[in-house]
């Protein structure tokens, strides 16, 4: 039973995004049976919608009739209800978003903590820097908090505003409904990121995952931002592997190697696909994945060939050691990665190797951990996970460490030169 978990995780964050799919339906329910051939009933090699939700109640029965789970194996709740506003056509007309610029500065500055600006704005960028909002919960907050120091030691000014909140009320959806001011904010809006996009120029946004994600969740923000800044692009944020994904927690650490490790992986990405997917067909060249998961599978795999120093442990909640990957059952990251996570933004962002940054970054804390040596590996992790993650928007073909769209492009006269040499 431990593989079902991920799997019905996986089919029932699919199924959802039937409605949404803006004529992509087709080729998902062909990606779906490629995962889920017991779900084609009929045995006719084409999964229908019929099937693939009826797998799904199957599953879901399933699952709810196991009687006293664990409690080590419940976790965060994954299932939660949300308003049915979000499958109508429009948001309630006293929606923020509808309402003009000015509007909705008003709006915030009734609002807004006394020492908050109203509008957060930002100089025209120079070089590479960006200027970036962003939503998240405590998966995103290591990142945030490492991403701007890092950025200094690049060389590149620091522009990020972010609005966030602990679990589900740092999620795009929650997010969206808190500073529109509607269903479970209705008539009391917090229009934080709203009255800044609005008024001000962006050039990113970033956003964390959340169970049951769904597009319309994101599309909402991406189409507010294109319509006051249309160059703008949109980074998500795929989490981890998470202990949930195994249905009971392993007796010891023993139980994790390098297969299980890809596995929980590949259970991840296909989660994260479901809705990354949609939202590239619909938004061409505007959307891209900030690869956190491939940067912690391929670190947890390093720990494992020994290439980690210092850190002690997979999970804290198996293992008991402080310096672990992860430290509790939700899957928070251990002390150290907020490095890692915050190599992977930047990386992603800026289509630059942290390796690049010649100078120690000053993270704060312990000075002896993670030593250099840790650190540098992370740095090392971070760009591997990126490249090789193929919706990250970085690719580095000749491997000095840049983004090859950023790097200049040969004459036809100089790459016949170099062909005839």
């Amino acid at each position: 039973m431990r593989t079902l978990c991920p799997l019905l995780l996986a089919l029932l964050a699919s199924v959802t995004l039937i409605s949404d799919c803006w004529g992509q339906s087709k080729q998902q329910l062909e990606n779906w049976y490629k995962r889920f051939p017991a779900a084609d009933t009929d045995g006719d090699g084409v999964l229908s919608l019929k099937e693939a939700n009826a797998f799904r109640t199957k599953m879901l029965s399933g699952r709810a009739g196991r009687a006293n789970p664990r409690p080590s194996a419940r976790g965060a709740p994954r299932q939660f209800e949300v308003n049915p506003g979000w499958e109508l056509p429009r948001f309630p007309d006293h929606a923020v978003s509808y309402k003009s610029p000015d509007q909705i500065k008003a709006i915030y500055a009734k609002v807004k903590p006394a020492k908050q600006p109203i509008v957060v704005s930002y100089p025209e960028p120079a070089g590479r820097s960006l200027r970036v909002v962003g939503t998240g919960h405590s998966f995103m907050a290591p990142g945030y908090k490492t991403l701007p120091l890092i950025c200094k030691a690049a060389g590149i000014e620091p522009m990020l505003y972010t609005h966030t909140g602990g679990g589900m009320t740092g999620s795009a959806r929650y997010k969206w409904e808190q500073e529109n001011g509607i269903f479970q904010f209705d008539g009391a809006p917090v229009p934080k990121l709203l009255a800044s996009i609005s008024n001000s120029q962006w050039d990113a946004m970033m956003f964390g995952p959340y169970f049951n994600d769904k597009p319309a969740y994101y599309s909402c923000w991406i189409d507010f931002c294109l319509q006051h800044n249309p160059e703008m692009k949109f980074y998500l944020s795929d989490a981890w592997p998470q202990l949930y994904q195994l249905g009971e927690n392993p007796e010891s650490e023993a139980f994790f190697t390098a297969e299980v490790f890809d596995r929980m992986g590949a259970e991840r990405r296909a989660m994260s696909d479901t809705t990354s997917d949609v939202l590239r067909a619909r938004y061409p060249g505007k959307v891209f994945v900030l690869p956190t998961s491939d940067a912690m599978v391929l670190a947890a795999k390093a720990y494992l060939r020994g290439e980690l120093p210092g850190i002690e442990g997979v999970h804290k909640v198996i293992g008991k050691q402080e310096r672990s990957l992860w430290k509790d059952q939700l899957g928070h990251i251990g002390p150290g990665f907020e490095r890692l996570e915050g190599y992977v933004f930047y990386a992603t962002l800026y289509g630059e190797s942290p390796e690049r940054i010649k100078y120690d970054i000053p993270f704060g804390g312990n000075r002896a951990f993670p030593s250099r040596e840790l650190d540098q590996k992370f740095r090392e992790i971070a760009w591997q996970a990126v490249i090789g993650h193929s919706l990250s928007g970085v690719k580095d073909a000749d491997g000095d460490g840049r983004r090859d769209a950023d790097k200049p492009v040969a004459s036809e006269s100089a790459e016949r030169e170099l062909s005839n040499n």
